[in-house]
């Protein structure tokens, strides 16, 4: 069985935010989806274990900021790969509050949605939140990033709860890649990093000192032979 399949079924990437009291946060997620349209309802799968569940169970409200395909790999890796346990979210990010006072991010975002959270249905690990839109803008034109994409063009990665992760078999595994031990992401020589200024055909080694995960912000010494 080649789950892989999988990568084939539409979506996007977008940014789930929503709020604790005076708290904010947000994390990455390719499960959005409208459900209809009279009242504008909406369908989020969330992980149990990630904080921005845990607001949302709260407060019964969540945002979507819609990514642009150009985002870079960086505001994919740091909503996607960082806690916000462990650290601000939104320390450098731009972003605005909306009338729920909830932060969409403003940077590398075609649009935002604001929901008010009526209905759950627990999917194991995950809770797919059902919610009725109360708030939404398009703040430019432009084409959205869909998960496709970021996989086979940006050749990011995703976290292990993440619902789209797929492990990679390890008999395909090829010496000359080094894969980021944090986020899962795989450096092939053969395809370099343009986005950073690394040209296809870059060995590892060769890679300067201040190289980093474009996904996650990690050094090479995070990095091990895949």
């Amino acid at each position: 069985m080649n789950l892989k399949a999988l990568y084939k079924i539409s979506y996007g990437l977008y940014i789930i935010t929503s709020r604790k009291g005076d708290l904010i946060n947000g994390q990455i997620a390719n499960t959005v989806f409208q459900i209809s349209n009279e009242p504008a309802t909406i369908a989020v799968s969330i992980n149990k274990k990630n904080l921005t569940h845990e607001f949302i169970k709260e407060s019964k409200l969540l945002a979507v900021s819609v990514l642009a395909m150009d985002a870079p790999l960086s505001l994919i890796g740091h909503f996607g790969f960082k806690s916000g346990r462990e650290a601000d979210k939104f320390e450098g990010i731009n972003y605005q509050l909306g009338d729920s006072g909830l932060p969409h991010v403003t940077s590398d975002t075609l649009a935002y949605l604001e929901a008010r959270v009526f209905q759950e249905a627990d999917a194991g690990t995950h809770t797919i939140f059902i919610a009725e839109i109360t708030g939404a803008e398009v703040l430019k034109e432009g084409a959205p990033l869909t998960y496709a994409y970021y996989q086979e063009v940006k050749r990011g990665s995703v976290p292990k709860t993440a619902p789209s992760f797929v492990p990679e078999p390890k008999e395909k595994a090829v010496l000359e890649k080094y894969e980021c031990s944090i986020c899962g992401y795989v450096y092939d020589p053969e395809l370099g990093d343009p986005e950073n200024g690394v040209e296809p055909g870059t060995p590892f080694e060769a890679l300067p000192d201040s190289w980093v995960c474009p996904v996650c912000g990690v050094d090479k010494t995070a990095f091990k032979l895949q």
